[in-house]
């Protein structure tokens, strides 16, 4: 189900949706954590997954949906602090890996400014959204935070930029 609504979303809405999608707990609940961490055995699969809204889109090992951040212009990330924590970027301590026609050849990483190793689709860090809670969640998709939007991606590694987000057109 999609909501209609403004396009420009102001930011205590945004900030109470994740503080809500932030309070789930029991057994069925799930949690966004693990997808900022590296996989335990280093490495990180990129694969691709077929969404009701978004169609074939690029997941990561969790099977979450994986962004790109208009605001990078190459392959170092501009998202930390605050931004990495609602975006927890996609990383790695050893091999990258490919399904679902993913090009291997396109990932890449790059050092964070923390150390840490972000993979790169075609030169395009990839992150998470915090408010994906479970795999096939889009609820990133087109937001404007951080000063830029965040789409996600075709197996191809193209933003997916004509879909509407769960807050109306854009």
């Amino acid at each position: 189900m999609r909501l209609a609504g403004p396009t420009v979303i102001g930011s205590s809405v945004v900030a109470a949706a994740l503080l809500i999608a932030g309070c789930g707990g029991g057994s069925g609940g799930s949690s966004i954590a693990p997808a900022s961490k590296p996989l335990r055995s280093g490495s990180a699969l990129v694969n691709s997954s077929t969404t009701a809204s978004l169609g074939d889109i690029l997941v990561g090992p969790n099977g979450h949906t994986l962004y790109v951040f208009l605001k990078d212009t190459g392959p170092k990330s501009s998202c930390s602090g605050a931004c990495a924590s609602d975006w927890p970027p996609l990383t790695t301590t050893g091999k990258l890996t490919t399904a679902g026609g993913v090009s291997t050849s396109a990932l890449k990483t790059e050092r964070r400014s923390d150390g840490t190793m972000q993979v790169t689709f075609d030169g395009h860090p990839l992150y998470y959204y915090a408010g994906d809670l479970a795999p096939g969640d889009a609820n990133g998709q087109g937001l404007d935070m951080f000063g830029a939007k965040w789409f996600a991606l075709t197996p191809a590694g193209k933003p997916i930029t004509s879909v509407q987000g769960p807050f109306g057109g854009y």
